[in-house]
């Protein structure tokens, strides 16, 4: 029998080019009726700068207070609680005269589309699967490997990474390249699979590398190395959760999600 992956994998890359022009398209037209209209966009809700999400409701709040602010949600539904709370953090501490960038970015994915709707002056995402560099309109991405960068020290007032660091990144080294490119004073926001008790991961692969779901001592162990180069945690670790409101049809694994804010430290 003829081997399905090629067919599968360009069946994903079609589906993923699909969503992109579609956001993007969707973004370009709020632009523009935002420009006709005047005014300027509300910020969403305040959030903790430091927190899981702890139950299904949680999420479907975060995807009322997107209609709400009329941000494109995405299909995904939780993933709108930590993208969300990662632009909440970004626009409530920084404000929008900043420059961002999104660290292992999918030219899909929510954050750089919604900064571009609070018109963020300089937004830039990079990702190793990138092969050129690309504009939608001032967003720019870019290939780039989020543990070793181009960027000059103190480049960005802003990062984020949300769904990446699970996927095999070195954690050091990420740590260590974000304070680099962070001004002091700068804030970095990270996602990642997350479970209190985290399921058997035992022969689950996914995008090349073995899945990984972070514990409590693992979450632990993260904001020990980032305070190490510098990055400090915003609020505080509470680990706990009552559901398991994740599933990742992919694996078959239930877990949740973990949003960890940190500031750069003064030198």
């Amino acid at each position: 029998m003829p081997d399905s992956a090629p067919t599968a994998r360009r069946a994903l890359v079609t589906a993923k080019w699909g969503a992109e022009q579609v956001l993007w398209a969707r973004v370009a037209a709020q632009l523009a009726w935002s420009k006709r209209r005047g005014g300027k966009r509300a910020f969403p809700a305040p959030v903790k700068p430091t927190d899981v999400l702890d139950t299904t409701s949680d999420y479907e709040r975060s995807v009322a207070e997107c209609r709400r602010l009329g941000l494109p949600v995405h299909h995904d539904r939780p993933k709108n609680w930590d993208a969300l709370g990662a632009v909440s953090i970004v626009l409530n501490e920084l404000g929008t005269d900043i420059r961002a960038l999104d660290a292992g970015a999918a030219r899909y994915s929510s954050v750089l589309p919604w900064l571009r709707l609070y018109d963020v002056r300089s937004l830039v995402g990079n990702n190793l699967e990138f092969h050129r560099r690309h504009r939608h309109g001032r967003v720019l991405f870019e290939p780039g490997d989020i543990t070793d960068t181009s960027y000059p020290d103190s480049s960005f007032d802003a990062v984020t990474c949300m769904s990446v660091i699970e996927h095999g990144v070195p954690l050091d080294g990420f740590a260590r390249e974000v304070a680099r490119i962070l001004r002091p004073g700068g804030i970095l926001v990270v996602s990642t699979d997350y479970d209190q008790e985290p399921p058997d991961i035992t022969g689950k692969f996914a995008y090349g590398t073995e899945v990984k779901i972070f514990g409590p001592d693992g979450i632990r162990q993260f904001v020990s190395t980032a305070a190490g180069h510098g990055l400090d945690l915003m609020g505080d670790l509470a680990p706990n959760h009552k559901e398991r409101p994740v599933h990742w049809k992919r694996t078959g694994l239930d877990f949740t999600f973990i949003r960890l804010a940190f500031t750069r430290r003064a030198n």
